[in-house]
């Protein structure tokens, strides 16, 4: 028994350690500066709410924000309606992984940091459906300040996909290992490795399970909520008898990328009732008709699953509409192996990612005249 104690103490040490350190344990109350989560040094991007009293508030996968600061502490106060896993980069450390759970923890990010300016990026690495945080504030020593990290990418791209666009289970060590959102991790997946070798900003606006028509295990052909509602509004939220997705419209002006990327298909055949063809090209039509009147005539790619109704569908499709700012494009099947290349519940692994992303660079350096340069992709 008391072996139990002594274990369980030191892992309640660790985490509290690693984690939520509180301020008084980094520095006294009277040397600690309070920045406002709305901060204009604070480089946002993804779908995100500024209220009135300076919080942050943000659900969807891959959301990240980035800074320079001085000082040697950066934490932030944050709530999440449940728990989410935050990727943390800072200068050319190596990154690590925070949560942020319950209401008004404190997240340390960085303390005891040599002397000089520090930049720092965080991404939320879970789905919306793990929880939607809010940023109260950041915190920096006194005398420390923020500045602008004069960041300016010059190509946007958007990537609306189910669950292998939102990294599920990219950190699993095995296709039978079941899922746990703390093997999820957006950075591995094929949008973010292709943003990265393009240097873009992303959007991921993806939820696991989801399809154009219909979702994985539904029972009716054509689901209720799908990603042609979805991608329409602020949070990643489908209970429709919790709130009116009416109060929370994303208003499309905030950004336009270059480029959209659709990867829908695999869930509305995944499982049976299969949606009929009419149903599944109305539903994506829909969403190429919601972008077009979002984002005007941007460059689309519909990238479609390796196999099946969905492929071929969606071929025809792309070359029925003649539209020269539509495109089509496949990973197909032994792109990536059913065994090394897989993660938790046979999803692709960061390894497969990248050879999806391998597979999808080409299309994009075409479509839009973006050279392919000599780096490599990761």
């Amino acid at each position: 028994m008391l072996k139990k104690l002594l274990n369980t103490t030191i892992l309640l040490l660790c985490a509290v350690g690693l984690f939520a350190k509180s301020a008084n344990e980094n520095l006294a109350s009277d040397k600690l500066l309070f920045i406002k989560a709305d901060s204009p040094e604070i480089r946002y991007t993804g779908r995100v709410v500024k209220s009135q009293n300076g919080e942050v508030t943000f659900n969807w996968s891959g959301t990240y924000f980035e800074t320079s600061f001085t000082g040697r502490y950066f934490a932030m106060k944050a709530s999440d309606t449940k728990k989410n896993y935050y990727n943390v980069f800072i200068d050319d450390q190596t990154p690590f992984v925070v949560t942020v759970s319950g209401t008004d923890s404190l997240v340390v990010f960085a303390k005891d940091l040599k002397k000089g300016t520090h930049k720092i990026r965080v991404q939320k690495r879970t789905e919306g459906e793990q929880g939607k945080t809010t940023i109260h504030s950041f915190i920096l020593s006194k005398g420390a300040r923020l500045i602008n990290p004069g960041i300016e990418r010059k190509r946007r791209i958007e990537f609306i996909g189910n669950s292998i666009t939102a990294g599920y289970g990219t950190e699993g060590k095995t296709k039978t290992e079941p899922f746990k959102p703390e093997t999820e991790n957006c950075n591995y997946a094929y949008g973010c490795i292709i943003s990265r070798f393009f240097d873009a900003d992303y959007t991921l606006i993806a939820h696991s399970g989801r399809g154009a028509a219909r979702n994985y295990g539904d029972t009716a052909r054509v689901s209720k909520v799908s990603m042609k509602d979805l991608m329409l509004y602020t949070y990643d939220e489908d209970r429709l008898k919790n709130w009116d997705f009416r109060d929370f419209k994303w208003n499309f002006k905030e950004y336009r990328p270059d480029l959209v990327v659709i990867n829908l298909g695999s869930n509305d055949f995944s499982t049976k009732p299969h949606p009929l063809k009419e149903e599944f090209l109305g539903a994506y039509d829909k969403i190429i008709n919601q972008i077009r009147e979002n984002y005007g005539d941007v460059k689309i790619l519909c990238v479609a699953p390796p196999k099946g109704n969905a492929f071929d569908y969606l071929r025809e499709f792309c070359i029925e509409r003649k539209d020269p700012n539509i495109h089509f494009a496949a990973y197909l099947n032994g792109v990536y192996n059913n065994d090394s290349d897989q993660g938790s519940s046979g999803h692709p692994n960061f390894t497969g990612q990248r050879k999806i992303a391998m597979t999808l660079i080409p299309h994009i350096s075409s479509i839009m005249g973006w050279e392919i340069d000599q780096k490599v992709v990761y």
